[in-house]
């Protein structure tokens, strides 16, 4: 009987531990910015194009609706638009600005 006890603390304790290591894993992912890279193209009208961390508490976002970008400081005090209505990658080549 005490060995069967023994048996079944060992396999909690093994399912505890790589339960454990499967959400620090996704933690440090989060932090990493990993899921972005890998979440694969949005099929909706928002997408983030790209983001930034200034600081620990400070990031820069660039957001696309629609085709038309927008520039966002989000903090501990908020969001913030810092510019509005940027064309996006493929306006911008299509309109000959480069030239």
């Amino acid at each position: 009987m005490p060995s069967e006890v023994m048996v079944l603390l060992r396999a909690a304790g093994a399912l505890l531990a790589v339960l454990g290591a499967v959400l620090f894993l996704a933690w440090i992912a989060r932090r990493l910015g990993l899921h972005e890279r890998f979440a694969g193209p949005s099929a909706g009208r928002l997408a983030v194009v790209e983001s930034r961390w200034l600081d620990a508490r400070t990031r820069l976002v660039l957001v696309r609706c629609d085709g038309v970008e927008h520039l966002l400081l989000l903090g501990n005090d908020g969001a913030r638009v810092l510019e509005r209505r940027i064309a996006g990658r493929g306006q911008r080549d299509r309109s000959g600005a480069g030239s």
